[in-house]
């Protein structure tokens, strides 16, 4: 296998949507209002969290870790599709090309193990509602929450290496509107067999460990709901854990679609749909699902707009 610097390719041009000239200006419109939206949600929930001490507590600690990832993930892609849209600049560096698969696989991992992480303390809320406050510290989430973003980073730094060090020598056009692990072993020069080999189990192993996690706890937790004598108990505790079992199914649902398959099956178009749900309107929804069904999160959104409004 060659590999190393031997690539021929000094730059990537990432097609993606911008192919569709004729409403390549409606999707610059309609992206550019979702990614706003994001940006706006995701922001408005970190501000309610941090400046309601009745949200200082571990569910919304998690809950802001999520916000966090879910604006850094269209940011890491959306801006450059956009400016593909609008002023035709399809053209990445090989340099900016690897950052953006780096930083990108960092969230995705990371969102993964934290998704696990917040299913773990709804299992612990639920089934040990009275050693809660001893089980789960702060202390404890703040090591969770760096674990979650350490082994982010050193999972995008494994799967960044294994696709930038293969051999690029033919087309450069990236058939996605970012740089992404299928479309970039897509257009490798060299045998990406053993490299995917990797790859997969590196991500089945990570991947399937958090799902795991998270089913267990879901599978406890279902079990203690229908243990309560109290149709408002199980009101509540359906209503605490739905928003994010909502996330789970939709998260998992989309990256399991994009990277858990070999690239011979990859499909360009198949994959701008599926990238587009978990990499845009996940995050656009997950902020909409949690204020839509959490009345502290309702209480708290509320505080900060009539502040907003009366600053304004």
């Amino acid at each position: 296998m060659q590999s190393g610097n031997l690539s021929t390719v000094s730059e990537f041009v990432l097609v993606g949507l911008s192919d569709a000239q004729e409403v390549r200006r409606l999707l610059f419109v309609l992206f550019l209002i979702t990614y706003l939206a994001t940006v706006a949600g995701n922001i408005t929930i970190l501000v309610a969290i941090s400046t309601d001490a009745r949200l200082h507590n571990p569910m919304y600690f998690f809950l802001g870790n999520l916000s966090l990832l879910d604006l850094l993930c269209p940011t890491i892609t959306v801006p450059k599709m956009l400016e593909a849209l609008v002023l035709e600049n399809k053209v990445i560096s090989f340099t900016g090309c690897t950052l953006q698969l780096f930083f990108l696989i960092h969230v995705v991992g990371t969102e993964i193990f934290l998704l696990a992480v917040m299913a773990y303390d709804r299992y612990v809320a639920i089934c040990h509602p009275l050693q809660y406050m001893n089980i789960v510290s702060m202390k404890l989430c703040a090591r969770l929450a760096v674990g979650t973003w350490i082994v982010g980073f050193f999972n995008s730094l494994l799967h960044t290496s294994l696709v930038f060090t293969l051999f690029f020598c033919g087309s450069n056009e990236v058939d996605q509107y970012y740089c992404d692990i299928p479309p970039m072993l897509a257009l490798s020069c060299s045998s990406t067999y053993s490299r995917e080999l990797v790859i997969l189990t590196v991500a089945g192993v990570l991947g399937s460990s958090a799902f795991v996690v998270t089913l267990i706890s879901y599978i406890f937790i279902l079990l203690a709901i229908l243990g309560m004598n109290s149709a408002e108990s199980r009101h509540k505790a359906f209503s605490t854990c739905g928003s994010h079992l909502t996330v789970v199914c939709l998260f998992y649902g989309a990256t399991i679609c994009t990277y858990v398959r070999p690239s011979s099956t990859y499909s360009p178009h198949q994959d701008r749909v599926v990238s587009l749900l978990y990499g845009i309107l996940t995050p656009l929804l997950n902020p909409i699902i949690y204020s839509l069904r959490n009345k502290e999160v309702k209480r708290a959104l509320r505080r900060v707009i009539s502040h907003v409004r009366i600053a304004l």
